[in-house]
């Protein structure tokens, strides 16, 4: 889990580095976004090393999800719109437990 979690890390740096650039950040913005995502691809072969690729995606996937939602709304400071789209980051929590529980498959 470890690894997941460094990958999805990286993955908000990268994307935090990539917004910047995509709004005229320049150059700084994109070698933070690239440098983010080289760390994506380290953490996730580690993962990858451990576990089956259903297994690493999904965990990846629904902490990324959660990890990079709580960052763009503390650091962001973004908002989603509606109610029910808070109520699906609770379902991928509730997804992340589930697949944690099922343990690492190889």
């Amino acid at each position: 889990m470890f690894n997941i979690t460094m990958a999805c890390i990286t993955e908000i740096i990268g994307d935090f580095g990539f917004k910047n650039y995509a709004r005229g950040g320049g150059l700084q913005g994109f070698s933070q976004g690239a440098f983010g995502y080289v760390g994506v691809i380290y953490f996730l072969i580690q993962s990858l090393r451990q576990g089956n690729v259903m297994w690493v995606n999904g965990l990846w996937d629904g902490v990324s999800g959660i990890l990079e939602s709580v960052a763009a709304y503390v650091i962001l400071g973004e908002r989603l719109h509606h109610w029910y789209q808070y109520l699906g980051i609770v379902l991928i929590s509730t997804g992340i437990i589930l697949m944690k529980n099922g343990g690492i498959a190889a």
